[in-house]
């Protein structure tokens, strides 16, 4: 019997090891962490032996395949020892996309995956199609094809992690929604690796597949000449973007009654749109998937309108680009919350649109001291704080009826929070409370 060794005991490893065992296959999943006990539970109900705290290099050398987390690197030590022994190691997704007959909607680029996942997956549920979430989003993909009832379409969501790991991976429409500096520690810090690894979605794709990319994009642009598909290309512009509206295939449709605010939102439906347009769904249908969709948590998400003041939590917004995109969509004057775990930011591309948009700053970190230090030439009012609870009610101090309060934090949130989902809950309470 072939031996699948699993690489990494979370989300995406628990489930490749659970659709191996239902496939057939010998498995042993190895993590050199800790397992979370719920993990555990699901190894066990399933049969599937596993270690935690180390790698056993002879039994892992014992694989027919390996199916690697995509949190660790091809650089470390064990995955060059396997690849020097021509024991293939593969991604999570390249194993499930064996086992399903669904058609696969594949997204992946720096910034908007999410939402226009989200946004998809949507269209295509309230249009009456029989859709899975899966990927980087919802369900780990193999965990779905292994455990969850067939479907015949699946919409994925795909890191450059995942899109290192595949092979013969091929989804029947692929999208690249742009490509921005990200994760370059783990490309040599060489933009043209990473943005390979995103033009690696379509590689596989065949005659009569979609590859939907952002042709406005200026790193598409520059690294997409060397990348030739089989697959029908379809460029999607800033010129089919017109404020609240969007034009796609000679039909328009308005976000201005949505829940999706700004122009990256703006592409981001694009995408999906295009997308159910391909896949047959009318117009009406869309218009209808598109007015009830509610975005993400944490992702412009509205938190409350009070005494005029309107309430958005951001919280997903860990880096300047997301920063960038939140600031511009902003339609009120901004008292705008910011700070947590520096990660080297260079705050440079946000000046104009703080500049126009934001009347008052809220630092929430423990140390507030670059951000003090850059924006303090062009705004006057900046308060530091130390939790979500004082940057709340400091914002509601500053701001006046017809502002907007945004929590958009350009930083990581370990400082002071668990993760950014703790971030954005602890802003939500802070918010309800005022009520009180």
């Amino acid at each position: 019997m072939s031996l699948i060794v699993v690489l990494g005991a979370a989300e995406s490893g628990v489930g490749a090891a659970i659709l191996a065992a239902a496939k057939g296959f010998e498995v042993f999943v190895s993590d050199r962490g800790e397992i979370k006990d719920s993990y555990k539970s699901l190894l066990a109900k399933h049969g599937i032996p596993y270690e935690e705290g180390q790698h056993t290099q002879e039994r892992i050398f014992e694989a027919t395949e390996v199916i690697k987390s995509p949190g660790i690197p091809d650089t470390v030590p064990l995955v060059k020892a396997l690849e020097e022994r021509g024991i293939p190691v593969i991604s999570e997704i390249e194993f499930a996309g064996r086992y399903t007959t669904a058609k696969l909607i594949g997204i992946t680029g720096s910034n908007g995956k999410t939402t226009t996942t989200l946004l998809t997956y949507h269209l295509l549920k309230t249009a009456g199609l029989n859709a899975g979430l899966a990927g980087n989003v919802g369900f780990g993909f193999a965990a779905h094809v292994a455990l969850e009832p067939a479907v015949d379409y699946y919409v994925l969501e795909l890191s450059s992690f995942q899109l290192d790991g595949i092979r013969a991976f091929r989804p029947d429409i692929a999208m690249l929604l742009n490509i921005t500096p990200d994760h370059l520690d783990r490309y040599g810090y060489q933009l043209e690796n990473y943005a390979d690894a995103k033009f690696r979605i379509g590689m596989n794709q065949r005659e009569g597949d979609l590859f939907l990319y952002n042709a406005s994009d200026p790193n598409i642009q520059v690294f997409g000449v060397k990348h030739h598909f089989e697959s029908k290309a379809v460029a999607l512009t800033t010129d089919q973007v017109h404020g609240a509206k969007i034009e796609v295939e000679g039909s328009v449709f308005d976000l201005s009654q949505t829940q999706l605010r700004g122009p990256h939102n703006a592409m981001n439906a694009l995408f999906a749109v295009q997308t159910a347009k391909a896949l047959g769904i009318s117009d009406d249908a869309i218009n209808a998937g598109l007015k009830t969709f509610k975005p993400a948590p944490h992702r412009l998400e509205k938190v409350a309108d009070l005494d005029g003041v309107e309430y958005i939590n951001d919280s997903k917004a860990t880096n300047v680009d997301s920063v960038f995109y939140a600031l511009q969509a902003m339609d009120r004057p901004v008292v705008w919350i910011v700070g947590g775990q520096d990660k080297g930011n260079d705050y440079g591309p946000l000046m104009p649109w703080v500049k126009e948009k934001v009347k008052a700053i809220v630092c929430m970190g423990v140390d507030n001291s670059k951000i003090v230090s850059t924006f303090a030439p062009i705004i006057a009012e900046i308060r530091e704080t130390r939790s979500a609870v004082d940057a709340v009610k400091t914002a509601q101090q500053l701001a006046k009826p017809g502002d907007a309060v945004l929590l958009s934090p350009a930083c990581a949130s370990f400082d002071l929070f668990k993760n950014y989902e703790d971030r954005g809950d602890q802003f939500r309470k802070a918010v309800g409370d005022l009520r009180i």
